[in-house]
């Protein structure tokens, strides 16, 4: 007689895929916004404008393109959010 020696499955451990992506995705727009605020100025089209004056308005530019990547940002994290919602929702068990 042989014994059958079975030993016990170990528990798969869990990868943390999304959890990846969604920090990928977050660095990404930290590069961005920061890359955005930083540009450079270009003060050679200002036209009639003042050097103050034309600064000002590409710190406004600047603020607006800084916004909306941050309204960006917003709305893919709800959309990821959403998503791995419903993924949970179907792994259920």
């Amino acid at each position: 007689m042989t014994e059958s020696t079975t030993t016990p499955a170990r528990p798969r451990r869990k990868r943390r895929v999304f959890w990846w992506f969604f920090l990928a995705v977050q660095a990404l727009f930290l590069i961005w916004i920061i890359a955005g605020a930083s540009g450079g100025h270009d003060y050679s089209g200002c036209g009639t404008l003042t050097h103050q004056q034309c600064a000002d308005a590409q710190d406004v530019g600047t603020g607006i393109g800084v916004a909306l990547i941050v309204a960006f940002w917003c709305i893919v994290d709800f959309l990821l959010a959403v998503g791995y919602g419903v993924y949970r929702l179907t792994r259920r068990r």
